[in-house]
Formats: structure tokens, C-alpha cells, sequence
């Protein structure tokens, strides 16, 4: 690892706060009122919405919400400290501990999204366009993010289960799923685009400064030291 990795972990956090930051800034500059970029997609999507695809976008959409983040999450804590020793053997003592933190990670994350989302407080898109309930302010989009961490969490977590070519085919199908969850919000009618975009970015600020020191832990906690995605040395 050389000198410049810690700047890294600093770095790509701030990116995004800062992304973000701006985002809310454009947002609440016109008190919440939607813009092109907002109103173009949303129209789309109310007038086209055959029954069969509301009903996909239902399903879809329920994956941001309910058990599914929470189980995400300490799945790829436990496949992080699990799999962290060799290639696909589980150790359950390793497991249950980063399991509980990215749980922890998880639970802090959407505390602090449900802060801004009361300090930002922008209202929704018109009720009459919703086709699927929904709750609160808008922006960041709780869905969005939640899944999105949650789905960061899973894939860092089979990252280290399976560094190789299965590991990031199972790392792009998380992201795709996270990806279509923000895309449902918009689609049936409950969140602007750039709520969805603030969630994303809300998300990858969160991530990126709580799985640096996941993977420390994870490296050094229990038995046999650092496992194979320990090793790999930034260029």
C-alpha cells in the first residue's frame, strides 16, 4: 500500500459530500420547486405506465424498503469477515461481527439520510401522479439510498468472498439492482430525478468513508490476518 492511499479514502468521500452539498444547493435554491431535468422525466413516466409495468416497478421498488437492505447488509458483513481467510471458507466467528457492524453501518446511515431529509424538506411530486404509497419529504430519496448502501455493503462483502471474476459479476448485478430501485422511484411517480441522483450520491459519500475501515477490520480481526482482497497493493 503507498503513502498516497490514505489521501484516497479521504478523498472520495469528500467528492461526494461535496457533490452532494451542491445538488441540495441547486435544489433549495428555488425552495424545492422542480426543474427541466425533473419534470421532463416524471411527465414521461406518468404516461406510460402500462398495468404490467407499474407492476414490475412495484416489485423492484420494494427492494429499497422493508427487510431487504437490513438482510443485504449483514450478508456482506458476514461474507466479509467469513470469507476474509481463504477463498470461500465461512468462519462464523469472524462473520457475526462484521455482520453486526455493516448492519451498524447500514442503521447510522439511514439515521443520518432521515436528518437531512427533515433539515432539506422538499416536497414530493403532485400526489395524484403516485402509483405506489409513499411518505415525508423527498430529497434524498430514502429508497435510493438505502439500497444503494445497502447494495454497496453486499458487494464489497462478495468482493472479498470471491476477489475474482465472480466477485465482480455479483458486484455489477448489485449495482444494477440498486440502479433500478432510484430508476422506480421516478417511474411510479413519488421522487424527482435529482432526489434520486442526492440518494446515489448521499450513498457513495457514506460508503466510501465507512468501508475503508470495514476492510481494516475485517483484514485484522480474528485469526490468519489480512485474506487474499487484503493483499492487493495500490498502484
Amino acid at each position: 500500500m503507498t503513502a498516497r492511499a490514505p489521501w484516497r479514502r479521504v478523498l472520495l468521500p469528500a467528492a461526494f459530500a461535496a457533490a452532494f452539498a451542491v445538488l441540495a444547493w441547486v435544489v433549495l435554491a428555488r425552495h424545492g420547486t422542480p426543474y427541466a431535468v425533473d419534470t421532463g422525466p416524471h411527465r414521461w413516466s406518468v404516461e406510460h405506465r402500462p398495468h404490467g409495468m407499474v407492476t414490475v416497478a412495484r416489485t423492484v421498488t420494494d427492494l429499497g424498503t422493508g427487510p431487504f437492505p437490513y438482510l443485504a447488509a449483514v450478508l456482506g458483513g458476514w461474507l466479509a469477515g467469513g470469507g476474509g481467510v481463504g477463498r470461500g471458507a465461512l468462519r462464523t466467528s469472524r462473520g457475526v461481527p462484521m455482520a453486526l457492524l455493516a448492519l451498524a453501518v447500514l442503521l447510522a446511515g439511514q439515521a443520518v439520510r432521515t436528518l437531512l431529509v427533515m433539515a432539506l424538506h422538499r416536497a414530493r411530486p403532485p400526489a395524484a401522479d403516485w402509483a405506489t404509497h409513499a411518505s415525508g419529504y423527498s430529497f434524498p430519496s430514502g429508497h435510493t439510498a438505502s439500497s444503494a448502501m445497502a447494495a454497496g455493503l453486499l458487494a464489497w462483502g462478495l468482493l472479498r468472498w470471491r476477489p475474482g471474476r465472480t466477485g465482480r459479476l455479483l458486484t455489477a448485478l448489485c449495482a444494477l439492482v440498486a440502479l433500478a430501485v432510484g430508476c422506480t422511484r421516478v417511474y411510479l411517480g413519488v421522487h424527482w430525478p435529482t432526489d434520486v441522483f442526492g440518494g446515489w450520491l448521499f450513498a457513495g459519500c457514506w460508503l466510501g468513508a465507512a468501508l475503508p475501515p470495514l476492510t481494516t477490520f475485517a483484514g485484522r480481526s480474528g485469526p490468519g490476518g489480512p485474506g487474499p482482497s487484503d493483499q492487493i497493493e495500490t498502484p
